[in-house]
């Protein structure tokens, strides 16, 4: 077997090893994007632990079909990179989601959450979510309260009782 041909079945590998390894892949379009908007993408994706890499479309269909990912097959058309995730569900998307804000050129197309695939709508749905901080302080606060509202009332009543005798 010659080499290219191995080296591209090493990446189709890599690829495939990847979407079944993470919690979370967003496929994007990148198009339009200079160098330095995509290196500060790639930073912060970075910076949270993400693996964010261009693949040829051509490999990426190979890894979903030997990863039983077929649906994303439509998505994989264009400029398109990959961003996974194996700690945080949400990051990737809630990331690609902000920068795309300020910078209209980038697109998500779809993408892979715990295993299934998941429609633009999905993945934008996911992208609002806060980080995992955030939901753990959510859970938090209303676990509290139920005892912060007994404070209060406790504190109440000792202030009537305080003013009726007084």
């Amino acid at each position: 077997m010659s080499s290219v041909i191995e080296k591209k079945k090493q990446v189709v590998d890599e690829i495939t090893e990847k979407f079944q390894a993470s919690k979370t892949a967003v496929i994007v379009d990148y198009r339009g994007l200079d160098v330095a908007e995509v290196t500060d993408l790639r930073k912060q994706l970075r910076d949270e632990g993400i693996d964010f890499k261009v693949y040829k479309n051509t490999m990426t269909r190979r890894a979903v079909e030997a990863a039983d990912l077929t649906e994303l097959n439509e998505t994989l058309v264009g400029p398109t990179a990959l961003a996974f995730s194996n700690d945080d569900v949400v990051a990737p998307a809630r990331i690609i989601n902000d920068f795309a804000k300020k910078h209209q050129d980038l697109e998500i197309k779809g993408g892979v959450i715990e295993g299934k695939v998941a429609s633009l709508d999905q993945m934008k749905e996911l992208a609002t979510l806060p980080n995992y901080e955030g939901m753990v302080s959510m859970l938090l606060s209303v676990l509290q309260a139920p005892v912060r509202n007994f404070a209060y009332v406790t504190k109440s009543v000792a202030e009537q009782k305080e003013e009726q005798g007084a």
